[in-house]
């Protein structure tokens, strides 16, 4: 059980990132894939990309009582991607957890409008900073896009 609980603690990268190319037209991930079953199984990074006509975000919540009392609230963006000229899902990414429809607005006028339409965004997050209590993540794999990728997501056509 050590084993395994050591397992799921280190094989997930440091983060998942998701990118948006506006020129492009295009979305970007970093997706995990892991077969929560089957810890035995092979868990690899996959990146995924996909025409923004594709991507569709669906909003949830979890509500639910704690077996000591308490009580807890979660919620999120899920980005989902359907198949061409349908409304079928094919893959899902988490947008992040505590997403809210605000951050979905925010990339969707930047895909639609481009960055003059928004307010200037914050300092960009270095994926790979951690803090150092978090011991477990400063031992996970780095995020390490795949070369032609990094640049495709990166520059204009």
């Amino acid at each position: 059980m050590f084993i395994i609980g050591l397992r799921v603690s280190l094989s997930p990268p440091r983060d998942e990132p998701i990118r948006f190319n506006r020129q492009r037209g295009k979305m970007y991930a970093y997706n995990f894939k892991y077969c929560w079953w089957n810890p035995f199984a092979t868990w690899k990074v996959e990146t995924v990309s996909y025409d923004w006509s594709q991507v569709r975000a669906e909003r949830w919540s979890q509500n639910g009582a704690l077996p000591n009392g308490g009580f807890v609230i979660k919620w999120g963006v899920m980005l989902s991607i359907v198949a061409p000229g349908t409304n079928n899902v094919i893959d899902r990414f988490p947008l992040g957890i505590m997403a809210d429809e605000h951050t979905w607005a925010y990339i969707c006028t930047y895909m639609q409008k481009g960055p003059s339409a928004l307010p200037p965004p914050g300092e960009p997050k270095d994926h790979d900073d951690v803090l150092w209590c978090e011991f477990a993540l400063r031992l996970a794999p780095k995020v390490n896009w795949p070369v032609d990728m990094d640049l495709e997501s990166r520059t204009a056509p």
